[in-house]
């Protein structure tokens, strides 16, 4: 019985001291959270720590504003701006590191005969005004089948407009709060 005891607090004691090693200091200086974002090593927000690491609150190495997040492989300001402006319509896929939104088919109110899709493109990690592509596609119902209807180009080019503008206005947001 006793060493059935004794085989029982090994794991019990293992853990114990291992608790208790990692909580002693080493010698080692304890430093506080201003000293480690003074220190050029330490990555704030960084999922991994590393030079690798995805960042996560919009602040590069050198903790200075960025156009882009780590974490997507397209422009935040555009990504973002994208969402915002198609966020009426369901969206069906969206790839953050492709940069491409895919919505469903969404029918407005006033005309339930129409329904419309959008295919969106973030092109370049830059925030620049040929950094939006999109495509429009349209159909009308007649009878119980639906049949593809030309859009405008104007559409896109309406669409491409409102993402750019709202990209701006949520750089500008950035810039001002970072004042």
């Amino acid at each position: 019985m006793r060493r059935s005891t004794a085989l029982r607090l090994v794991p019990v004691l293992l853990a114990a001291s291992v608790s208790i090693a990692g909580c002693a200091s080493w010698g080692g200086k304890t430093e506080t959270v201003e000293e480690q974002m003074k220190n050029k090593d330490y990555k704030f927000g960084s999922l991994l720590g590393t030079d690798g690491g995805l960042n996560l609150f919009g602040k590069n190495k050198r903790g200075g504003d960025q156009d882009t997040a780590g974490g997507i492989g397209v422009n935040s300001f555009l990504w973002r701006a994208s969402l915002d402006t198609l966020s009426f319509m369901p969206i069906a896929s969206a790839d953050p590191f492709g940069g491409v939104i895919l919505t469903d088919w969404y029918t407005p109110p006033d005309s339930p005969n129409e329904r419309f899709k959008v295919n969106l493109y973030i092109m370049d990690r830059q925030l620049r005004a040929d950094g939006v592509r999109v495509s429009v596609f349209k159909q009308q119902r007649t009878g119980n089948d639906w049949r593809d209807i030309n859009v405008g180009p104007e559409t896109a080019g309406t669409l491409e407009d409102a993402v750019l503008t709202r990209a701006r206005q949520l750089r500008v947001a950035q810039n001002a709060a970072a004042r």
